[in-house]
């Protein structure tokens, strides 16, 4: 791993540090900086960075890969990384489909095997979705005799077991949103007790067969959306059918807390996104021409419309009050971002970004990756070409505001395969992955300016990229997975402190 040189002096950024971007070349952009964490420190001078969070140098954690196993996108490489309590656990998975279970207390030697299993014809990855209750951590595990179902783990081999074969024999279990309430864990399983005829159920969960068990049915008529989202104790999902339109429901993991909110349309209609304003939930959904944007708060009588959009619209997410959207106008092939009062329903345009590709064919902007941290929205817009990879792609930053609304990175993944992750850090920073002037794909931090903007390591060298993927924050780390001298993904983290630290 190298440490990156620095082109940054007092604040100021020095364009000469790189050559021009694709977008530079047509007139716009943004000049790539190569530089260091201390360019971090630098920016503390100024008082309005002084709560900000600063990153330190990317270090690996463990080899838990066996070098020479190859690395591509399909992997193999560690996944699923959960925050339990404080301690990282993840998956690993291999071709041949062993998998193991993980778990670190952040340091190398501590980073160990909970529990492995053999190789088997199972589907790949056999080992997936670590969700975090309490001091456990379940995951669905695919296994010849049992099919793909629930697990549970206490962090010893000895208490990692299956909670319940809930569809006996190898067929497995199909599960849908799970959410962690009261120390279980919620799921809503769908399966077919008559040929044809699909019934969804929820269920919670202690980690024993005998705790496991079903509080609701739903019946065979009711379709799951694709979406949910927590408000306060209650997860939030929707149910729709021909007969009954398309209604928001709540669980508290409870048969007496399970009930229906409020019917949100009366025909079947696909939601198109959910999205947090503090203790309120957003989500859209597409009736006919219109993208309606919602607001709950758990009940029928906080549960509104707050507008809609003759138009598709997606929801970037929320600041102060307000929903931020973003749109594609055809003619002009340009993006638009517009605010939305959640309390009034009122209406403003925030910016509109250049595409300097307009006019040529497919020259079309869309959205890639979208975040919030702290009061700062993140999103990345790629241009789309007529073949599968974009032209372009950028990082963007926004307070809410047309001045506070800028580009931060133009050296961005252009692969059709690896979309360049962006990772909320908070305090109005983020995490993503971009390439400086002769070196490949590598994790980069930005406190939202340009200026601050900087690639951390040279994690893969030699021009090589790491394709780094999987940021989960547990404490004052960020980890995640990257390519590095083993020539296999591996466990790298970012440590994390107050800029104002020294």
């Amino acid at each position: 791993m190298q440490a990156r040189h620095v082109c940054v002096l007092m604040g100021l950024v020095f364009a000469g540090c790189g050559g021009p971007t694709r977008l530079e070349l047509r007139g716009a952009g943004v000049a790539p900086p190569a530089r260091s964490t201390a360019g971090f420190r630098g920016a503390t001078a100024h008082k309005e960075h002084t709560e900000q969070v600063c990153p330190g140098l990317p270090a690996r954690l463990a080899v838990v890969i066996p070098p020479g196993s190859g690395a591509t996108l399909n992997g193999p490489f560690p996944e699923w990384f959960a925050d339990v309590e404080g301690t990282l656990y993840f998956a690993t998975n291999l071709f041949d489909g062993s998998a193991a279970l993980w778990r670190s207390n952040g340091t190398a030697v501590g980073t160990t095997r909970v529990k492995s299993f053999p190789a088997a014809s199972v589907g790949i990855p056999a080992l997936r979705n670590l969700i975090p209750v309490g001091p456990r951590v379940f995951f669905l595990l695919d296994q010849p005799a049992t099919g793909r179902e629930l697990w549970v783990s206490d962090g010893t081999e000895a208490g990692t077991h299956l909670v319940r074969d809930l569809t006996p024999g190898p067929e497995g279990t199909h599960l849908s949103f799970v959410a962690a309430q009261n120390g279980k864990l919620t799921f809503m399983r769908q399966w077919s007790p008559t040929p044809g005829a699909p019934e969804l159920e929820l269920w919670h969960t202690d980690g024993t067969p005998e705790g496991t068990l079903r509080f609701a049915r739903f019946g065979p008529e009711s379709t799951l959306g694709n979406m949910s989202l927590r408000v306060g104790p209650y997860q939030l999902f929707f149910l729709s059918s021909a007969a009954q339109g398309t209604s928001l429901w709540r669980t508290d993991g409870t048969a007496a807390g399970t009930a229906l909110v409020k019917k949100v349309d009366a025909q079947q209609v696909p939601i198109t996104g959910t999205g947090q304003a503090g203790d309120v939930g957003l989500f859209l959904f597409v009736d006919g021409a219109n993208t309606e944007v919602w607001r709950t708060d758990g009940t029928a009588t906080g549960t509104r419309r707050v507008d809609a959009f003759g138009k598709g619209v997606t929801l970037l997410g929320a600041l102060k009050g307000n929903a931020y959207l973003a749109s594609v106008d055809a003619t002009s092939m340009r993006m638009r971002i517009q605010r939305l009062s959640l309390s009034g329903g009122e209406k403003g345009a925030v910016v509109t970004l250049p595409n300097p590709y307009a006019g040529e064919e497919a020259a079309y902007p869309y959205l890639q990756q979208y975040t919030v941290s702290g009061e700062r929205l993140f999103f990345s817009v790629a241009i789309a070409s007529p073949g599968p990879a974009p032209r372009a792609a950028t990082l963007w930053t926004s307070d809410g505001t047309t001045a506070g609304t800028s580009a931060l990175s133009e050296a961005l993944s252009l692969s059709d395969e690896y979309t360049s992750p962006l990772f909320p850090v908070g305090k109005g920073a983020a995490v993503f992955a971009a390439s400086a002037p002769g070196e490949g794909l590598e994790p980069w931090f930005t406190q939202g300016t340009v200026a601050s903007s900087l690639p951390l390591a040279d994690i893969a060298t030699r021009g090589e990229n790491s394709l780094p993927e999987g940021f989960t924050r547990v404490d004052d780390r960020i980890y995640f997975r990257a390519i590095d001298d083993t020539g296999s993904f591996q466990v790298w983290f970012i440590p994390l402190q107050d800029c104002d630290d020294t």
